[in-house]
């Protein structure tokens, strides 16, 4: 199991769990990153940060220090 902020470009992951003691965990929530979830890598800015997801038809981008508490397999 490794975090999101881990996959390479194009990396396809299904979510594992959420580090709820992390501040933006409620966010992320909201915005659809719930266990059980696919995701796909699809880019990252000039600096890594921040990274671009696919997940339920749409694209939304998170700081890679949000990404970091999302666990994947």
């Amino acid at each position: 199991m490794k975090a999101a902020n881990e996959l390479t470009n194009g990396e396809n992951a299904v979510i594992v769990s959420i580090d709820y003691q992390h501040p933006s965990a409620k966010r992320l929530i909201e915005l659809g990153f719930t266990p059980g979830q696919e995701i796909q890598l699809i880019g990252k800015s000039f600096f890594n940060d921040p990274l671009a997801f696919s997940i339920r038809g749409t694209v939304i981008a998170v700081r890679k220090s949000e990404a970091s508490c999302i666990k994947v397999r």
